[in-house]
């Protein structure tokens, strides 16, 4: 049952759009989820064409300020793997799409949480290229570099604007790793994947598969155009190479649940790590970073429970 807010209620066909309970068992077991159709195919249209015109230059706000890490692919890098985080803020017609109710329910509903807010969200456009081994996601799990957060429910929404197979290079998890207990990192897990060696992140994985006694299952996740590929903060997951004729298009939309809250992470050397959000959300009453700040992490669900 929701609550009264008109932003979070769904229509009778949208509540046969939510999982199963065998669904959300599926998905508590195995830390990824295939949805239904959730957008229709001229609102998965509507994301690509404003993709385009984001990649043209248009902006409908801009960061007030430019986070330490920021991943923004400029014009001038060329024909590269590309990401630019924080679309939800800086264009209207994705952040229209994307706070669709029905998106964030499913993720509630799995994550087994009250509320949705949203953490970041990013633009990716991976160019038809095997000559570039830029394009290949290593294996990772999101939770590395979410260390500032109190949360271990987080999860994250890919949307990909078609059709999304192998060849394209679709998001790729490792079956049940996010139950998987994990051995002691370093300073290094902190970091985001584009910022680590590949074989360095390849031998984690075998090293943790090795520590639980766990095969690593690789399931490719193949895609059905309006339909959405959500995962666990602890699942690892990457992708390989595009190989087909047509840029993978897409967008990862990072989710919070009601829980989560900004906590002090230190690293080795006595700093302290900052996630971009860090400093750009507001501060709360202690002087920390708010993750309920409106302006970068509305609240996308909510219902009464």
């Amino acid at each position: 049952m929701t609550n009264n807010d008109a932003r979070f209620t769904l229509t009778a066909a949208e509540q046969d759009l939510l999982p199963s309970d065998d669904e959300v068992q599926f998905y508590q077991e195995h830390g990824w989820y295939l949805s239904k159709k959730l957008l229709t195919d001229e609102e998965v249209d509507l994301l690509n064409s404003a993709s385009d015109r984001f990649y043209a230059g248009h902006r409908d706000r801009t960061l007030p300020t430019r986070p330490p890490r920021l991943a923004y692919w400029e014009p001038s890098q060329g024909d590269v793997h590309r990401h630019n985080d924080y679309i939800f803020y800086e264009d209207d017609t994705i952040r229209s799409i994307l706070s669709k109710p029905i998106i964030a329910a499913v993720a509630a509903r799995i994550a087994e949480t009250s509320q949705i807010r949203l953490w970041n969200s990013t633009l990716i456009h991976k160019p038809p290229r095997a000559d570039d081994s830029r394009n290949i996601v290593p294996w990772h799990f999101d939770r590395h570099y979410w260390q500032t957060c109190s949360s271990d429910e987080m999860l994250t929404a890919f949307i990909p604007f078609h059709d999304c197979d192998e060849e394209m290079g679709t998001i790729t998890m490792v079956d049940g790793s996010h139950r998987w207990k994990e051995i002691g990192g370093d300073d290094s897990t902190s970091r985001h994947f584009a910022d680590r060696d590949r074989s360095e992140l390849e031998d984690m994985l075998a090293e943790n598969a090795a520590y639980n006694q766990a095969e690593v299952q690789k399931v490719p996740v193949n895609i059905p155009k309006g339909h959405i590929s959500f995962h666990h903060c602890r699942t690892y997951h990457g992708s390989g190479y595009n190989v087909s004729d047509r840029p993978r298009r897409a967008i990862s939309l990072h989710l919070q649940d009601r829980t989560n809250q900004w906590r002090p992470f230190g690293l080795s050397n006595g700093e302290r790590v900052v996630y971009n959000n860090d400093v750009l959300v507001r501060a709360d009453a202690q002087g920390h970073p708010d993750y309920t700040d409106p302006a970068f992490c509305p609240v996308l669900w909510e219902d009464a429970r």
